[in-house]
């Protein structure tokens, strides 16, 4: 038996946490998301592992491509079975002002899915709840499964009609992670507990630094930035506070955080990046990487 044998398996949430490896500044970017609902077993890479019918599997890949969106396979927790309700997709975008615009349809065949097309050429219906995305996406990564799944139960219990499991949504040693679309908030290394904590403020209009990945309007450094606010100030809303001025200078940020009224006050962040030592970020990948951590070294007032 090997000494890696011996100590057993590899988890990269259970490692990321004895590191700490900070959290702040790691949503990726971007502000629109497709989700699909396919109840069968989810391919390591998600949709395009799946054998849709290829023409319209690629329009619906040029059209995500161009509107710059993710797609995202998703189920409701605990739902295996193919019968049930027809499978649905949606379109969902964050425009900035809270509105929640989506789109959202039903499909029986893959023709179906060239619906996604239309719907991501357009704005999108308001006045429909926000979405909770919680990654289980065990066959891209074990830590998403063992660390995703209690969340999705524990958050379906108390939001049932909002909570879906989805496909990998990107830092696999964050794991849980949730994320609120189309409002663009990523959370990370959640439990079942902290995660109805998170979402029950989120949904109150107090978002906590604590568990905050990042806005995906953002680049990390404001991300980072915005996160440190957050911690300073305490929870606020989610367009409480905008990023109005960044300036670069090498591996250092000066990012203008401003508050929105009735908030007034404003803080410049300085952000300093760099690399941290290299290691094993996935579970299922051995080579060692490093990643690239936003670290806030000041926070004054405006």
């Amino acid at each position: 038996m090997s000494p890696a044998d011996a100590a057993g398996p590899f988890f990269c949430s259970d490692a990321a946490r004895v590191r700490g490896d900070p959290i702040a500044g790691t949503a990726p970017y971007g502000g629109v998301w497709v989700l699909v609902e396919y109840r069968g077993g989810w391919p390591p890479n998600g949709f395009d592992g799946l054998d849709f019918e290829p023409g319209v599997k690629a329009r619906v890949y040029r059209a995500a491509r161009a509107a710059r969106a993710r797609v995202l396979l998703v189920r409701r927790h605990g739902r295996r079975a193919s019968s049930g309700p027809v499978p649905r997709w949606a379109v969902l975008r964050y425009d900035g002002s809270g509105a929640y615009r989506q789109q959202w349809g039903t499909w029986n065949s893959d023709a179906d899915l060239a619906g996604i097309v239309d719907a991501l050429g357009a704005p999108g219906e308001v006045g429909h709840p926000p979405v909770l995305l919680v990654c289980a996406h065990g066959q891209h990564d074990p830590c998403c499964a063992i660390r995703g799944r209690p969340v999705a139960r524990a958050l379906s219990e108390r939001w049932p009609d909002l909570v879906w499991e989805c496909a990998h949504v990107g830092g696999d040693r964050f794991a849980a992670n949730v994320v609120v679309a189309p409002d663009g908030v990523y959370y990370g290394g959640l439990d079942g507990r902290s995660s109805v904590a998170a979402i029950e403020a989120h949904l109150a209009g107090r978002i906590h630094a604590e568990h905050l990945r990042g806005y995906t309007d953002l680049f990390p450094a404001q991300q980072a930035a915005v996160a440190a606010v957050l911690g300073h100030v305490g929870p606020a809303g989610r367009h409480d506070y905008a990023v109005t001025e960044t300036s670069r200078d090498g591996d250092r940020w000066r990012i203008r955080v401003a508050g929105c009224p009735p908030r007034a006050p404003s803080f410049d962040v300085e952000v300093r990046a760099y690399r941290s030592p290299s290691t094993r970020l996935t579970c299922r990948g051995a080579a060692r990487s490093s990643a690239v951590v936003h670290e806030v070294t000041s926070i004054l007032p405006g």
